[in-house]
């Protein structure tokens, strides 16, 4: 998951800021930036613009090396909202008439289940009425995906 983005250098400790947040950033959170496994040493600033110093980056310069990456937070590391999934948890569930899930696809709008025979389902709350992960079941909204308009 993004975490966010490398943003200016902040002061000469090798802190910057972070464009885009979109995860807490908390002391000690592993990252990947640019190949590397890093952890936030230094957190300050505000949620809306943190200001964060990675292990290994020690000076303005090596800030400024990894300006524009993409910090990259281990799905697993983030705390999931209801309604939320895990990817890898929803392969193999089994969709009723349709197949079972094979895969999820990153799409440009929406997460997309791929399932066996190639159907593709949206995964968003249209769609996908419920998740069962202890069950292995997803429900669709037939009508809604366009399967039940002959019955």
């Amino acid at each position: 998951m993004t975490a966010g983005r490398v943003g200016r250098p902040h002061g000469l400790d090798g802190s910057f800021a972070v464009l885009a947040p979109a995860h807490g950033l908390t002391l000690g959170t592993c990252l990947m930036v640019a190949g590397e496994q890093r952890t936030v040493d230094r957190r300050d600033g505000t949620d809306v613009r943190p200001l964060i110093r990675l292990s290994g980056i020690g000076d303005r310069d090596g800030a400024a090396a990894i300006g524009g990456e993409a910090l990259l937070v281990a799905e697993a590391d983030t705390p999931l909202e209801q309604g939320e999934w895990l990817a890898e948890d929803l392969i193999g569930c089994e969709v009723a008439d349709l197949g079972t899930v094979a895969g999820v696809l990153a799409g440009p709008s929406c997460d997309v289940l791929e399932l066996t025979g190639g159907a593709l389902v949206p995964l968003i709350g249209d769609a996908v009425r419920s998740v069962d992960l202890d069950g292995r079941r997803i429900e669709v909204d037939r009508e809604f995906l366009g399967l039940d308009k002959g019955r």
